[in-house]
């Protein structure tokens, strides 16, 4: 009896260690491109590749995994300057750009939630639910974001609307990318989306 629970337990003890690993090594990623930041527009909001690698999280990992790994990185930057520009957590907290940082960890979610649903025998069925998984984060993104630079620049909702507007095309640009490497990664460890 002894020998089938520790056989039973084995697997779900490996697949622990692995989504700590996949977690750990995201949240590693989001840190390191934190040191890309391109200032750009009137609101003082940087372009980034930080946005998208927490999209790219959820795309890979899926929901649960994306979250975790976005808020391990979040938790990090509490003590440790891995956000864009070299900012903690706190500093980040007074500034225009506090608003992504929660797009960031449900635009994760989101990403990962969709991009799971997608089927694993249509390729271009995937590759669409994965461009919509990655639009939904985005959109999360920007929603927050403007509430933040609302609160924190003091705009109105249209004007913080309208000061994003030099991000948007950059963004996609980012996103299709990411949304390559992810279906790429699928296509290479198909084992990453277990239900």
């Amino acid at each position: 009896m002894s020998n089938t629970v520790s056989t039973s337990s084995s697997p779900s003890n490996a697949n622990v260690a692995k989504d700590l690993a996949l977690i750990t090594m995201f949240t590693a990623l989001i840190c390191v491109l934190g040191f890309v930041s391109i200032p750009v527009g009137a609101a003082g909001v940087p372009i980034v590749l930080q946005n998208v690698a927490t999209i790219l999280a959820g795309l890979v990992l899926g929901g649960r995994r994306g979250f975790l790994a976005t808020g391990l990185f979040l938790l990090i930057s509490l003590v440790f300057p891995v956000l864009a520009g070299g900012r903690t957590l706190i500093q980040a907290f007074a500034g225009p750009s506090i608003g992504y940082l929660l797009g960031y960890l449900l635009g994760a979610a989101a990403a990962g939630y969709i991009a799971y649903r997608a089927p694993r025998d249509n390729k271009t069925a995937m590759a669409a639910l994965f461009a919509i998984a990655g639009l939904a984060a985005v959109f999360l993104q920007y929603f927050f974001g403007a509430f933040g630079m609302m609160w924190r620049a003091d705009m109105t909702l249209g004007t913080a609307v309208a000061a994003q507007g030099a991000f948007i095309l950059p963004d996609l640009a980012k996103l299709t990318v990411m949304v390559l490497i992810a279906l790429a990664v699928h296509a290479a460890f198909p084992q990453l989306r277990r239900r």
